[in-house]
Formats: structure tokens, sequence, C-alpha cells
């Protein structure tokens, strides 16, 4: 099992998940062109793709995935609320396949476990993606943790985990009151600290990999997130990774 991304920020979100002879796209928010130029760097086709799991509507991660679906005629799943909120955006959408979030479904060699967050969408969840033995769990677009995404993350073996901004610098940016509010808010983004206090609490005996994602380019910046989360986890700086937006990051092994 491995996993990449292709980009990860206000800008654009997309995450490579493969397992056997499975490929999959959590969320794509990059335009046709950019999204093949993207895979490319990474061994990978359109066409190689199984299909496209949505965590939601908003456009940083679902505006691709509308696009490359009807292009390359690609199974899409989503939850009732996420395609709801998509049909006012997209009259002419694809076919989607409904995700319950409280049940698991498989796309071929790749089992996956929704969960619902908060977050200021209609219907929003994260995933947790396995081949069995293997878990990588993702979480790049919520306000707070709670009990159930602790309870679902707690036995990973790979994670990806937005740290958006560091809030002392969102404070003294010149974002309008309203937006900070709606970032920082409990329907917003995880910030650098409550980033590393839901990691903090996590059973990290298996983990593999960390990476910090859905950085904030203005907010936030590597070295801010990664010293956040490595101390949570007691390593080096050095060992969290960190998705960027212009190249995200290449694949990752999770060993059996």
């Amino acid at each position: 099992m491995r996993f990449a991304s292709l980009g990860s920020g206000s800008r654009g979100n997309a995450l490579v998940v493969q397992c056997g002879a499975s490929c999959i796209l959590v969320d794509c928010g990059f335009g046709l062109a950019e999204t093949t130029a993207r895979l490319a760097r990474l061994g990978l086709t359109p066409q190689a793709l199984t299909g496209v799991v949505l965590t939601h509507e908003h456009g940083d991660h679902a505006s691709g995935a509308i696009r490359l679906a009807r292009k390359h005629v690609l199974p899409t799943w989503a939850t009732h609320g996420t395609v709801a909120a998509l049909q006012t955006a997209y009259p002419d959408l694809p076919d989607f396949n409904l995700v319950d979030i409280h049940q698991r479904f498989r796309i071929g060699d790749i089992e996956i476990e929704p969960f619902p967050v908060p977050h200021d969408a209609r219907e929003p969840v994260q995933y947790v993606l396995g081949d069995g033995a293997r878990r990588l769990g993702v979480l790049t677009d919520a306000g707070c943790a709670t009990a159930h995404i602790e309870a679902v993350l707690r036995r990973c073996d790979a994670l990806v985990l937005e740290c958006n901004h560091d809030l002392g610098m969102l404070r003294a940016s010149g974002y309008p009151p309203a937006l900070k509010v709606r970032i920082s808010g409990r329907f917003g983004h995880l910030d650098n600290a409550a980033a590393a206090s839901l990691l903090a609490g996590l059973d990290q005996s298996r983990l593999q990999h960390v990476v910090a994602a859905h950085l904030s380019e203005e907010n936030n910046t590597p070295g801010l997130a990664r010293a956040a989360l490595a101390g949570a986890l007691g390593c080096a700086p050095e060992w969290v990774g960190c998705a960027d937006q212009a190249v995200g990051f290449g694949w990752r092994q999770i060993a059996p």
C-alpha cells in the first residue's frame, strides 16, 4: 500500500492511494491538464485510476474531480449532502455512488471507512483507507477534533493531518475579522496546536508516516507545522512530512 499527494492547500487538493490493483483519488481540486501533469510526476495517467472519492463540495477539493470523472468516465463517491451541494454549481453532474457516513465500502482492493467531521460544508466526511492490514488516516478539513475522530484514527499506520494555520499568524494577518473567525472556528480548519493535540492523544505505536497537510500559504510555514507535530510525536521535525501546494509529496510506502 502506498500514497502520495498531487498538492495540498487552498488552491487545490488531491491525494492518491494505491492498494494492489486499485488506485483512487481522494478529492481533486485541480484542472484537467494540471491533474494529468501532476499524476505524470507520480508515473500515473488518469486511465490508471479506479475512481474518485470526495470529502466535501468545496472547489479546492471537488471542482477538478467533476471534470476528471466526466472526461475519463471515472466512478465517483460522495455523501448525499455533498452531491446535493454540487448540483447547484454543476447541473450536469456525473452519476455518483452515495457514501453512507456510517458504512464502510470497498473500491476494488481498497477498504474505505468514512467518518463525519465538523466543517462548513453540507455533509463533510474524511476517510481511513486500507487493505485489511494497513490503515491510512486522512483528516484535511475539520474545525476541531471530536471523540469520534480520535476513535477512528486511533490505530493507523500513516496519517495525513491538517495543519492549516498558526493561530498567532492568523490573528496578526490582514484577513477580514469574519474570515479569521470562520477559519479558526469549530467548523473551520485545524491549527498547528490543535492538530498536535489530536495527534498526542492517538495510539502512535504503528505510525510509519505522519504528513502535515492543507497548510495556509499566508498563515503557516512548514517549519511551524512540523515542529508542532514533532512535539506530539517526540521525534525530530525532519521526520514529519509536509504536503505543499506546488508538488504535494511523492510516494510513501506503508510496510506490512
